[in-house]
Formats: structure tokens, C-alpha cells, sequence
């Protein structure tokens, strides 16, 4: 498997400006790093598996403070 089959798909920057937090409906920031949408009014931070953001709050990161 090569490494972009293990760190997942490229995201399309594009589709963040498309994209909103569900829980608080605010902008998502993009971390190419760790592959998440971030919401900082939320404190949460969404995966993006194999390309696809998966923006359910019960598969969200909680962010530390």
C-alpha cells in the first residue's frame, strides 16, 4: 500500500468553503497534517478518511483547551 493509500486521499480545499461545523454551524479550518476540519468554536476536530470528511459529532476529536 503506498503512502497516500495510508495517510488517505488528498482533500479538495475547495469543498471546505462548502463546509460547516454541525454543532455549531461556524467555518472549519483545514489540518492537512493531521487530516481533520477543525471547529474552534466547537472544540472539535472532524476526520477526513480517504478523502471523505466524516462530519458526524459522535466521530469528532474533542480539541484540548
Amino acid at each position: 500500500m503506498s503512502d497516500d493509500m495510508t495517510s488517505g486521499v488528498a482533500f479538495d480545499r475547495r469543498m471546505l468553503e462548502a463546509l460547516i461545523c454541525p454543532e455549531t454551524y461556524t467555518a472549519l479550518a483545514y489540518d492537512a497534517e493531521r487530516q481533520e476540519l477543525i471547529s474552534r468554536a466547537a472544540k472539535l476536530a472532524y476526520p477526513i478518511r480517504d478523502g471523505i470528511p466524516i462530519m458526524l459529532v459522535d466521530e469528532a476529536r474533542e480539541l484540548e483547551s
